[in-house]
């Protein structure tokens, strides 16, 4: 007997296009002999659209997260971030569909949904791991919150006409103090999102690093900096800060700081993993998502690009 597939469908059901999506995969999903897995708060909504999806295998209930294959996500980065909190832990890649507005996490547009699906039926991807952050909050040196994140995690002021008063910390070293209205620290996935809005570079996603942006710092050295991905990067709330903070993993998870607390950030062992469907160079992604000007460039058309560009002239140069 064959071993059951498990495709968790995550949709952004309170936005009609993206229910219309997630019945429109389920339906597909059904077609090809597979019963669709949903979590519980979504469940409603695809049944109260269409009646005929039932049943719908249950996360957690009826299918466990480790037996999953494969997470198929409809809508923004915000829905692929929270199909990455469901799917933690478990080896099956995410496989985005962007239904919201840059969607640079997304693999597919909403147009290529039905060949999308074919694709993930036929196991038509490859697997490509991001690196994600492990996040611990310490306060008079014993641990008291601890997740994850796969963009970014912020330590914030949490009173709009307050700054923080801030110690920065590379591998265990104190570097600057300052105020501020906070500072970011993210993976070089999430260089092209919170960090990029506060000023940060962008990094490609095949470079291992951690960032570390301050946001609108008192200071003259409260440049962003790029570390070694074994790095550990630390934020401090000073005890003469007059404005309490907060910690924000992925904009998602937050947790409230006391004043002397410490943000440690690392790498965390566990990657989050992507279905990729094309394995195109990064530099098209930028291009695509942002809409970037590139009329007049002469260079060599994508697919010789990687061969052309490695040739140099006699002068030596590329």
């Amino acid at each position: 007997m064959p071993h059951a597939r498990h495709l968790l469908v995550v949709a952004h059901t309170g936005r009609e296009d993206s229910l219309r999506a997630g019945v429109q995969v389920c339906r597909q999903l059904i077609e090809a002999g597979l019963v669709p897995v949903v979590s519980d708060d979504e469940r409603s909504d695809l049944l109260e659209a269409a009646p005929d999806l039932a049943p719908l295998h249950l996360l957690g209930i009826d299918v466990a997260t480790t037996e999953l294959e494969l997470v198929i996500v409809l809508g923004g980065d915000g829905t692929i971030l929270r199909a990455a909190e469901l799917a933690r832990g478990c080896n099956a890649p995410l496989l985005g569909v962007n239904l919201g507005h840059v969607g640079f996490l997304a693999e597919a547009e909403r147009e290529d949904l039905t060949e999308t699906v074919d694709r993930a039926l036929a196991r038509d991807y490859e697997v490509e791991e991001r690196m994600a952050l492990s996040v611990r909050v310490k306060h008079d040196g014993e641990v008291i919150w601890e997740s994850w994140a796969l963009n970014d995690a912020s330590v914030e002021k949490a009173s709009r006409e307050r700054s923080l008063e801030v110690a920065i910390e590379v591998d265990g070293r104190p570097l600057s103090t300052f105020g501020c209205d906070g500072v970011v620290m993210s993976t070089p996935t999430g260089s092209t999102a919170y960090s990029f809005s506060a000023g940060g570079p962008v990094v490609w996603p095949t470079v291992e690093a951690l960032l570390m942006v301050p946001l609108s710092a008192h200071a003259l050295f409260a440049r962003p900096l790029v570390v070694g991905p074994e790095s550990a990067l630390a934020v401090e709330l000073l005890e003469r800060s007059v404005g309490s903070g907060v910690v924000w993993c992925d904009g998602r998870r937050a947790f409230d700081l006391p004043s002397g607390s410490r943000v440690i950030v690392r790498r965390s062992p566990i990657p989050v993993r992507l279905a990729r469907l094309s394995l195109g160079p990064f530099t098209d992604r930028l291009v695509n998502k942002f809409a970037l000007p590139v009329a007049g460039w002469r260079g060599p058309a994508a697919e010789g690009r990687v061969a052309d560009d490695g040739a140099a002239d006699e002068a030596g140069r590329p």
